[in-house]
């Protein structure tokens, strides 16, 4: 889950990070108060999506005056702001970010992710603030240190003194970057995060650390624990049909490609994904079921496939471990007669109650193609849709 940079910054207040005051404003008007009550006499107004490289797309002003501040809000709020992580289809803004202007001697850059490899949090940071990180680990990686920390230990000083070093970092700034690397990781921590971006982490004119820009993705599997976090959820940033896979406790992602994929198991959807495109299609969506989906979970899942006017044959892969293939079969051909399917679907199903299951979808009489293996599946699913076109 993703929230946007003036509630990270809110987040990360709260254990004690350094961030510059700030308001959010969804008016112009709203946007003159909340310069007003920051009193100037510099101000910087930032539209709020979830989204990167807004200020390269316009979404970043710094303004000198009150008249400014009204018509860079004006301007921001309601626009379609296109930058390289939205896609062409840009995102609309529907609020801006008051924030007082800050004093930036130096720009650097401090991340915190979860590294599988190593089942440690790893911090990344760099003397490059400011500038995409893939840009900088491709043209001069040399200036990218990552420290690991192990959660059994936790963060200790010398993480933070190997971080404080190696960002140039001297005096009374070793001492900041002691304490904010400390309440960073225990944010981190404590709120389940995924990633932790801070970029620019800038050194002021006067010699203090100060998170300029701030995202933070948060582990949808453990917001049953951060009720906090659940309540700032911007459901309009989302696709509409990944909410209302949500609801089912189904994993759902659009893609762009026309055929839909209904699996079960992560590892199963990628290669199934994967040998569509072998096959020479593209996918349309990531969607998982699960291991316990139920014929009316199924049927839901269909719903939300076919909501993509792309959509132009479906492929369903059911390995039935602890799922039954013949539950399975029961919600396609539910599904299937509800919606009045009227794209190719094929379903290749494997495992418990396998031969109910086809058994079903037989006697279904509708125009269902079985296959019987992946390879199967795939080369009948794209031949289907060609046909169909």
């Amino acid at each position: 889950m993703n929230i946007h940079e003036y509630q990270a910054k809110q987040v990360l207040s709260s254990f004690g990070v350094p961030v510059p005051r700030g308001h959010v404003a969804f008016t112009a008007d709203e946007a003159v108060k909340a310069a007003e009550d920051l009193g100037g006499p510099v101000w910087v107004v930032k539209s709020q999506i979830h989204a990167g490289g807004r200020g390269k797309g316009g979404g970043v002003s710094v303004v000198k005056s009150i008249d400014e501040v009204r018509a860079e809000a004006s301007r921001m709020l309601g626009m379609t702001l296109v930058t390289h992580q939205t896609g062409p289809e840009g995102k609309e803004v529907g609020r801006v970010y008051i924030e007082d202007g800050s004093d930036i001697a130096r720009e650097l850059y401090l991340s915190a992710l979860v590294d599988r490899a190593t089942s440690r949090v790893s911090f990344i940071a760099s003397t490059e603030g400011g500038m995409d990180i893939e840009e900088v680990a491709e043209k001069t990686p040399e200036k990218i240190i990552t420290v690991s920390v192990d959660p059994a230990g936790g963060i200790s000083g010398h993480h933070a003194r190997q971080i404080a070093f190696a960002l140039g970092l001297e005096g009374d700034q070793i001492k900041q970057a002691n304490a904010l690397i400390s309440n960073l990781y225990k944010a981190f921590v404590e709120k389940d995060m995924s990633l932790l971006e801070i970029n620019p982490l800038v050194v002021t004119g006067a010699g203090d650390l100060i998170c300029l820009d701030a995202k933070v993705n948060f582990d949808s599997n453990a917001l049953y624990r951060q009720k906090d976090i659940v309540e700032l959820r911007d459901l309009a940033e989302e696709d509409p049909a990944e909410i209302e896979a949500s609801k089912y406790d189904l994993s759902y992602i659009k893609l762009d490609g026309k055929i839909g994929c209904m699996v079960n198991g992560a590892g199963l959807a990628m290669a199934t994904m994967d040998i569509i495109k072998l096959y020479g299609s593209e996918p349309a969506n990531f969607l998982d079921v699960g291991g316990g989906a139920t014929k009316e979970k199924v049927t839901e899942a269909f719903k939300i496939i076919l909501s993509d006017d792309s959509v132009e044959g479906i492929l369903v892969n059911i390995f039935g471990g602890i799922m039954r293939c013949d539950i399975i079969a029961e919600g396609v051909v539910a599904a299937a007669k509800e919606l009045s399917l009227e794209v190719p679907l094929v379903v290749r199903l494997e495992g418990t109650n396998v031969d109910e299951g086809k058994e079903i979808m037989a006697n279904s009489g509708l125009p269902i193609i079985a296959a019987d293996n992946l390879n199967d599946a795939a080369e009948k699913i794209v031949a289907a849709v060609k046909e169909a076109a």
